[in-house]
């Protein structure tokens, strides 16, 4: 068994290095091919955006590139180039300006017609017209009045005009650019480095997973070492790990033109389930399939005693894998909208999104089924079943987010905090960020309805794109799962899930769930508060004999299966004495009043 044990290992860093020495194996060339396949104009080829590129970079076309770093920055300056010509074809330049102003004899009412010839081209015309037309007819005093509203009418033609016309230099122009130009060994055969990575990093980490039913001895919780443990305790390797998933989700959300050779590698897996290229989402999706799958393995054969968490681990693989992952790219293969049947508003903070609400709505049938399952979701399903289990029907047995954590972030759990300073820092935040959800889909919905962008003078769009940013991306991605080896594995849902403060308001206020205790069983070992992932210092409650009724509990019953004397249950019962109850003093006790 212990060579089955040392083999799996070997074969996991095989795998894994492969997969990381993949990102330097590809070249890149910038082709007409690629600038057709990649600027396309309602289905057909913008044969004058592709004119504009190739006359301002003649350095990069059809250049072979070794680096996707000098790849990108030399498309920036590309396209850079390439939005100044634009600029000089469609937008009067300040020589412009200051001739029209010029020509007027103050006080004087401006024309557009007659401002007509000093204006170079039509193009620059004709979008005076139309984002200037309010200055026709206008009297001016002074010169300067109508240079100022020229340059405003300029600036508006650059920020909105130009959107079309000009060149983005957006991380997915640039993703979908470095993809169509690279070429290489994976290119050439992706299905079999699909094979020699991942297929060795799968079967590496079962081979290594499988001999511990053997090797660990009888079933049950075993604290050999954990706080010891370089992995699992704050230590280089844990540091290592955590620093390796915080530039993985940095890249991922902000700078995916950088992984290219990654996403390439699942494009057989993608072409199969939607019928087009993968891009990041997908390639993050399929990993993050893949590791609650291996890990939920991990997470069965830890706590193969419990019939609970064998179900509760099954549950949340069954949910990941079908609802979040293959039956949203199948919809897509179907022409329908992506959509994660399980994924709830606030945490699919994106629902109510105009873009969203558009094309459900224009779907058709289907499309009006999803936007109200995803409501009745949100105001239907989460109080009713909250009330009657607790928000662990969610939290435990259905989120993807819960579901990484469990599995993947199992080995992390005791490093939560359970201070009682982390306890109000937690209250504090994720209520805050409760906040922040409801007022930016708040501002979504008044846009959607009224189609104005500004409410109370601030815009709607910035306020969804910093919630994008800084709540979906950097909190629930780059800090949510990086930070597992050094704040345990439930940061995000602890401190930032809006859907879990949702849940857990319902869990605290009313609901059947709590986690009775018998105090009087309790020996104070600590298991219980150890492996508690929410920061709940459960042993507490135990000696007192009180319930454990936080909002912050998720119900994944951990704490009852690592007490070897039975004293935690996790139960649905009446309302009454679920909170209040009398707290054990010796043999005797007290009852807190209210």
């Amino acid at each position: 068994m212990k060579q089955i044990h040392i083999t799996g290992l070997i074969l996991f860093f095989i795998g894994f290095g492969l997969w990381l020495g993949s990102f330097f194996l590809s070249s890149y060339t910038v082709t007409q091919s690629v600038l057709e396949a990649t600027y396309q104009k309602e289905g057909n080829t913008d044969l004058e955006k592709i004119n504009i590129f190739k006359a301002n970079a003649d350095d990069l076309m059809d250049q072979s590139y070794d680096s996707n770093f000098k790849l990108i920055n030399d498309l920036k300056k590309a396209i850079k180039s390439s939005n100044e010509a634009i600029k000089d074809q469609f937008i009067l330049s300040s020589e412009e300006i200051n001739q029209i102003a010029a020509s007027l004899n103050y006080p004087a009412t401006f024309k557009l017609e007659e401002v007509k010839d000093i204006i170079s081209s039509e193009d620059k015309f004709s979008n005076l017209e139309e984002y200037g037309n309010w200055l026709d007819g206008r009297k001016y005093e002074k010169i300067e009045d109508l240079k100022d509203n020229l340059n405003l009418v300029a600036d508006n033609v650059e920020k909105y005009g130009l959107s079309e016309s000009g060149f983005s230099e957006s991380k997915e122009q640039l993703f979908a650019l470095v993809k169509a130009s690279e070429k290489g060994p994976i290119q050439n055969n992706a299905s079999l480095w699909l094979l020699l990575t991942y297929g060795l990093t799968i079967i590496g980490a079962l081979m290594y997973l499988i001999p511990k039913l053997r090797l660990d001895g009888p079933a049950g919780i075993k604290n050999n070492g954990i706080f010891f443990n370089a992995l699992k305790s704050r230590g280089w390797i844990g540091i290592l790990l955590g620093s390796f998933l915080i530039v993985f989700y940095i890249m991922l959300y902000f700078f995916p033109q950088y992984m290219t050779s990654w996403v390439s590698m699942v494009d057989p897996i993608s072409q199969f389930l939607k019928g087009n290229e993968a891009n990041q989402f997908f390639l993050y999706g399929f990993i993050y399939t893949l590791c609650i799958l291996v890990m939920g393995g991990r997470m069965i054969i830890k706590y193969r005693h419990s019939k609970y968490q064998i179900l509760r681990t099954i549950s949340v693989m069954f949910f990941q894998t079908a609802f979040a992952f293959i039956i949203p790219e199948i919809m897509l293969r179907l022409n329908q909208p992506y959509f994660d049947f399980k994924n709830i508003w606030p945490l699919n903070y994106s629902f109510f999104f105009d873009s969203n609400l558009h094309q459900l709505i224009s779907e058709g049938t289907l499309g009006i089924f999803m936007l109200v399952w995803g409501i009745a979701l949100i105001v239907i399903a989460v109080p009713f079943i909250t009330y009657f289990f607790g928000k662990r029907w969610y939290c435990s047995w259905v989120c993807g987010c819960g579901g990484l954590a469990e599995t993947l972030g199992d080995p992390y759990r005791q490093l939560s905090d359970k201070s009682l300073k982390a306890w109000k820092i937690e209250r504090w935040m994720i209520h805050g960020v409760l906040v922040f959800a409801v007022v930016m889909t708040a501002g979504v919905l008044y846009t959607f309805f009224t189609e104005s962008a500004s409410l109370l003078g601030v815009n709607t769009y910035q306020v969804r794109s910093v919630y994008g940013a800084w709540i979906g991306a950097g909190f629930a991605g780059v800090v949510g799962t990086g930070f597992y080896p050094i704040m345990g594995n439930r940061v995000w849902c602890r401190f930032g899930c809006p859907l879990a403060a949702y849940l857990g308001i319902v869990q605290r206020f009313k609901s059947k769930f709590r986690i009775t205790t018998n105090g009087g069983q309790c020996i104070s070992c600590g298991n219980c508060s150890t492996y508690c992932e929410m920061g709940i210092d459960v042993r507490w409650y135990a000696q007192r004999g009180q319930n454990i009724v936080r909002s912050s509990c998720v119900g994944c019953g951990v704490c009852s299966s690592v007490c070897p004397r039975g004293v935690l249950n996790l139960e649905n019962r009446d309302e009454d004495g679920r909170i209040n109850q009398p707290v054990l003093i010796g043999n005797d006790s007290i009852s807190i009043k209210s």
